[in-house]
């Protein structure tokens, strides 16, 4: 599950992106509106926090710009507490809003609320696919009842396989959303992680979950005929 956090505010951010990554989300930070509207329309996030007061753009420009072309669930999190500017950013497209200084708690739920109302899969729900489970709050995998030991970069990277089943993930996607960073797709770290999370969930049975999908990428798939 990933989230861009657009604010200027480099202690606001930082606070923010350690507790997010620390409840299971992938998180990229843009520091002005003209960077927060260039990610947001060009990389594939779950949900944008933003912030109003920003440099170079402000965050109703951000808005109004991610709206002209996409849908992705937008919480507001500002100082700005007039009513005006609540009802200004809601009426121009946000799904929520939240003033600043605000508790986590309060922000985690309300990111919660607005992911599963956009059908999104809640990081911290236990998937369950073809024998195989994986707890993320307990931090545990298992296949058909036997514990597999997973680093946290293979279970992160098997939670965004198992939450996506059945859709083609490319190199650069997976590495965006596990690692973090944006990759030259030529880098063979996707392919090397991928193998030794084979070797851990695959190797030892009939059945493959993790497949390739060849010039595209990866996909986890449940395929009753193999």
């Amino acid at each position: 599950m990933r989230i861009l956090i657009v604010e200027d505010e480099a202690k606001t951010a930082g606070y923010l992106k350690q507790g997010l990554s620390e409840s299971g989300y992938a998180v990229d930070i843009a520091c002005d509106g003209v960077d927060g509207l260039h990610k947001a329309l060009e990389e594939d996030f779950d949900l944008i926090i933003l912030d109003v007061m920003l440099p170079l753009l402000d965050g109703w420009g951000v808005l109004e710009g991610v709206r002209r072309r996409k849908q992705t669930p937008v919480l507001m999190l500002t100082a700005r507490s007039r009513v005006d500017d609540r009802v200004r950013g809601l009426e121009s497209g946000a799904d929520d809003y939240l003033i600043k200084p605000f508790a986590f708690a309060e922000l985690l739920a309300r990111i919660k609320l607005l992911l599963k109302r956009n059908n999104k899969v809640n990081p911290a729900e236990v998937l369950s696919l073809g024998g195989l489970e994986l707890d993320p709050v307990k931090h545990r995998a298992y296949r058909d009842g036997h514990r597999i030991e997973l680093t946290a970069r293979e279970f992160a990277l098997l939670h965004l396989l198992m939450r996506r089943s059945g859709e083609v993930l490319t190199r650069t996607l997976i590495a965006s959303h596990v690692w973090d960073v944006n990759f030259d797709t030529d880098t063979n770290i996707v392919d090397v992680a991928i193998r030794r999370l084979r070797a851990k969930v695959d190797d030892d049975y009939p059945h493959k979950l993790i497949h390739t999908v060849r010039g595209a990428g990866y996909m986890f798939e449940v395929r009753e005929d193999e």
